[in-house]
């Protein structure tokens, strides 16, 4: 089973190739505009007041940059670092809240009392909401308060980690710690690749996101016509393949979508929310695909 993650990558709202939200293509940030006319070689306004007076000038071409240009451009870069460690900081508190939520449903067997009361259809009903809320979060960001979009991301962190204590019925906590420590390492690294690589992973989503698409048909057909053990691995193996793609083309997406948007208290918080939700499902299946693949059963 496949967490969260949906084809159509729940970013709707979002051009996946530039980062940008669609319903804001017109708009071009002073940055942006910067370092356009930059590349022409024009004499431009690097900043305005809110009444729309310009206070500095880019310098001549082939002159280099001058003071306040530097300036700008230290801002800029320093606002696009901070805004990318700030998502990645969210996922890592998802992640924990996840952990904590688990481990602590676990040690009071809330799961198994849930399941006893509700039966299939309880577990069904939390599949459901965790897809709801991770769509709308996908869909609707960037119309919605922003906390708001942070409560929801916490609550479905947390509904994740209530589902994900299943795990500590079936695997040991060796393979368990294993899987987890596999997963983190192979985040760090694919995500350090992805952002020093030349290669744009982010013509690679639509693959990706027909790959996952028959990625989870195959798991449903399969549930029902060869479950066995060793075709589990191979689906898992495909699936782990897959995410690390993906999580090599979110950690490209994200530091694109601060680089267009680097003014905007609101609008970085929002954007900073879907690309921590993204990154964290990403972080996710790729621990249960390790877990199957090298875990140990109870």
């Amino acid at each position: 089973m496949t967490f969260g993650r949906q084809p159509q990558d729940n970013r709707s709202q979002f051009n996946p190739q530039y980062g940008q939200p669609e319903q804001q293509q017109n708009s071009q940030p002073v940055f942006q505009s910067y370092q356009n006319h930059q590349a022409q070689g024009a004499q431009v306004p690097v900043g305005q007041n809110p009444n729309g007076q310009q206070y500095g000038y880019a310098a001549q071409p082939g002159s280099g940059l001058g003071p306040v240009d530097a300036q700008i451009a230290y801002s800029y870069e320093r606002t696009r670092r901070v805004s990318v460690a700030n998502a990645y900081g969210q996922m890592t508190l998802g992640l924990l809240v996840t952990a904590a939520v688990a481990i602590a449903t676990q040690v009071t067997g809330a799961l198994n009392a849930f399941l006893n009361a509700t039966g299939m259809i309880g577990w069904i009903g939390l599949a459901v909401v965790q897809v709801v809320m991770a769509v709308m979060l996908g869909a609707r960001i960037m119309k919605m308060k922003t906390g708001t979009a942070y409560a929801m991301f916490y609550i479905y962190a947390a509904l994740m980690g209530f589902t994900l204590s299943s795990i500590f019925m079936v695997y040991d906590l060796g393979s368990i710690g294993v899987a987890l420590l596999l997963s983190a390492g192979f985040f760090v690294a694919l995500t350090m690749l992805a952002l020093t690589t030349k290669i744009d992973m982010l013509k690679a989503g639509p693959i990706l996101m027909v790959a996952l698409l028959v990625l989870i048909v195959g798991q449903v057909i399969l549930m029902f016509v060869a479950p066995s053990d060793g075709m589990i691995r191979l689906i898992s193996a495909a699936g782990l393949l897959i995410f690390a793609g993906l999580t090599a083309y979110d950690a490209q997406r994200t530091r694109a979508l601060f680089a267009q948007y680097a003014t905007g208290t609101d609008t970085l918080r929002r954007i900073s929310i879907i690309c921590a939700l993204s990154l964290y499902l990403d972080f996710v299946n790729m621990f249960l695909y390790l877990l199957r693949i090298f875990g140990s059963r109870n």
